[in-house]
Formats: C-alpha cells, structure tokens, sequence
C-alpha cells in the first residue's frame, strides 16, 4: 500500500470499533509504523485483548494498547477523555451496531443511534481539548456512501417502524452532516474534520444488512488510513471522500438542517 506523502513523526491514533473486520485491518496498517502509538477501544475486554495480541506479534509495535468503553454511554466516554494523558493526534470514528430489532441503552436511547450517532459526537467534543493540543491533528468519521433518511423529528424512531437498515442510512447522513458541524467549529484551531466511506467488505455489520462485500478488510480500510496519514488529507476539512478522493456530499449544503442536527445530538448531553 502506498500512502503518498505521510506524517512521519511520533502520531497518537484512537481508533474506535477496533475489533471489527475494518477497525482491525486500520489498527493493523496503522501500527506498521514504529512511530505510531494506537489505541484500539472495544467493548469485549476478551476479544479486544485477542485481536490486540495478534497485531503487536505482527507489528511488533508496542505502542499498541486498548480501552474498552461502550460508545453508546456517555458517561463511559467521559470517563476514558478524564484519564487520557497527553495529547491526541488523530481519531477515527468507526464503531458501528445494526442490530436486527429496535434496542435501547440504559438511558433510554435507541442504540443504533447512541452508537453510530452520538458516540462519534459524544467522543469528538471529549477530545477536543486533546487533539486542540496535538494540532495539526484531525478527525475521520467513517461513514458510507449508503446514506438518507434521516428525520430529526424522530431520530430514534419511536413514530417510525425501525428497520435496521434504515436506521443504520439514517445513521450514516448523520455522521457525514455532524463532520460539517465539526468542521466549521474546529477548523481555526488546527483540526482537521473529515468523513469517509471504506471499502465494502463483507463484514457482521454487512450481513446483519443483508449484504456481502467484495473487498478485503485491508482495502476497505485503505481511504480512512490514507486520510489519518497523508499530509494532503489534513489540508481540507468538512469534506466527504470516497477511494482517496473528496466527493460532493449532498448532505453537505444544507447549513440550518446540519445545526439543527448538532443542537439535538447536544441536548442528549443532559441525558
């Protein structure tokens, strides 16, 4: 793989949903360089700690750790960001659920959206102050080119029949409209905020869709590397990319639907 002109010095990297099919290939890539210090978050203590084995025996990069914390909890993404020490260079929001019924957490939110939704607005605003002190640093947002239907009147669906596939599209627009929101807000103060789709691999996210995937999890992690690496990737931001480049995002245009969408996602801070 050949990722262009790279940040060659010493980077901080937390990558979420490390342990599934592209999470872990990222981590992977990412550790093969000696400079890289990675953090995986999962939520299985056992298999995080599997997977994390498995990529220091390959890599033989003992910067790689873990945290295990349940995106889906705000009070456990708190808790991570108040015992993080030292600065934070570049995070990767790609945790992602799609479970086949309407679930809630135990606040009361319905889970797909607490997930791919808030945990990656939850985990941004965290970190702020970390990746403000790690600048030039940057945000990815892994999201999809398989997006829409998203209804802020009704972002849980409790009025709506929930169909996984639908809330996970919904959950998907959302990702890439909140990058805009981010970006705008961020981008004075040296972060860098951009979205994503990865390669399509088949994957347990996939198939809980009723898809396949005809690339490995090395090519689907190839765009969110190349942009939590290359040099040119940290010079936009609010951009959405697909194959290494940026695409028009018709979510992107719509400025009061996308504040609209950030003043909601921050009120479930009071949650």
């Amino acid at each position: 793989m050949n990722n262009g002109d790279l940040v060659a010095s010493h980077r901080v990297f937390l990558i979420t949903g490390a342990t599934g099919a592209i999470g872990e290939a990222i981590v992977r890539q990412l550790a093969k360089n000696p400079d890289h210090e990675v953090v995986m978050l999962g939520r299985d203590e056992a298999k995080t700690h599997r997977i994390a084995k498995e990529i220091v025996g390959v890599t033989r990069n003992q910067q790689l750790r873990y945290e295990i914390v349940d995106l889906s909890r705000r009070s456990q993404i708190i808790e991570l960001a108040n015992r993080w020490e030292g600065p934070l260079h570049v995070l990767v929001n790609n945790a992602a659920v799609t479970p086949p019924s309407r679930q809630e957490t135990p606040e009361g939110i319905e889970l797909q959206f607490a997930t791919n939704v808030l945990g990656y607005f939850w985990l941004t605003r965290a970190f702020q102050i970390r990746l403000v002190e790690g600048a030039p640093s940057r945000v990815i947002n892994v999201a999809s080119y398989w997006a829409g239907d998203l209804d802020i009147s009704d972002l849980e669906f409790r009025q709506r029949h929930y169909s996984n596939s639908r809330a996970y599209r919904q959950s998907k627009q959302a990702n890439r409209m909140l990058t805009v929101a981010f970006a705008h807000r961020l981008k004075t103060r040296g972060v860098s905020v951009n979205a994503c789709h990865p390669g399509d691999v088949n994957s347990k996210l996939s198939n809980n869709l009723g898809f396949g995937g005809h690339e490995t999890p090395d090519e689907g992690a190839d765009t969110p590397v190349w942009m939590a690496t290359s040099s040119a990737a940290q010079e936009m931001t609010g951009k959405y990319y697909e194959n290494r480049r940026p695409t028009v995002d018709r979510f992107a245009s719509d400025q009061q639907a996308i504040e609209a969408l950030y003043q909601v996602c921050l009120d479930y801070d009071k949650v």
